[in-house]
């Protein structure tokens, strides 16, 4: 049974594999309830798959990841969607025929309490406006808007963000932060991938720095600012 002191995620000598392919070795991650967690790395690091794997979208995995403290490593994607987790690949997966409303209508409730279609609206009102273009029409911020918004309706109060900013005008990446400050508010867990460190430095509560499939380094927010000489060596930024 979950207490407040479970993690949301927790993943435990986590191994994966896409066939011969070995790609995670051994990582271990905290997510506790209510935290904003982003992964960090170069292209290649592991961290994609690091979210697939706790959504059970790799080959093979090992070890344990258990949501709020239920063992999910030999269940199916939908029986992990099923405990309220909610996984926005870097590709969208926007239906390009159906409208923005019809997209948004689409996933089922995976849990209790999702939010109403009017309580999106009010957080994404660029959505409002185009609620009845064809997806495929849409830009490519409000494609990935419209990509997290299904998310939020399905009752998922666990979050696996990939490169969410990637591409998106300045403009959209400042509506970006101020939804997930929002869902933070909410008592929302977000564990997010991100190459844009200026957009995930501000939001998140803690950083693990992956590299060749493992977790090298873990940093809290108020250690971000004493370690720019570790972050240049492991991300050159």
């Amino acid at each position: 049974m979950s207490t407040a002191s479970t993690p949301a995620i927790q993943l435990k000598d986590v191994h994966t594999w896409y066939g011969e392919s070995h790609i995670l070795h051994g990582i271990h991650i905290d997510v506790m309830p209510g935290e904003v967690v982003t992964l960090l790395g170069r292209n290649g690091a592991g961290r994609t798959t690091t979210l697939r794997a706790i959504m059970g979208l790799v080959g093979k995995r090992t070890g344990s990841i258990q949501v709020n403290g239920q063992e999910t490593v030999r269940l199916a994607s939908h029986h992990i969607a099923r405990l309220g987790v909610g996984y926005c690949p870097e590709e969208r997966g926007i239906m390009t025929s159906l409208t923005c409303q019809e997209n948004l209508l689409l996933p089922p409730e995976v849990a209790p309490g999702g939010m109403s279609v009017g309580e999106i609206y009010d957080m994404f009102p660029n959505l409002l406006t185009r609620k009845n273009s064809p997806g495929g029409r849409l830009s490519g911020g409000e494609q990935q808007m419209l990509a997290v918004a299904r998310i939020l309706r399905t009752g998922a109060k666990i979050l696996l963000l990939d490169e969410i900013s990637e591409g998106l005008a300045p403009v959209i990446v400042q509506a970006l932060a101020r939804m997930i400050r929002e869902l933070r508010a909410r008592g929302f867990t977000v564990l997010m991938v991100e190459q844009n460190f200026r957009f995930a430095a501000p939001l998140a509560d803690r950083f693990y720095i992956m590299e060749r499939g493992l977790i090298v380094r873990e940093l809290s927010a108020a250690e971000l600012h004493d370690s720019a000489d570790m972050l240049r060596e492991y991300l050159g930024v």
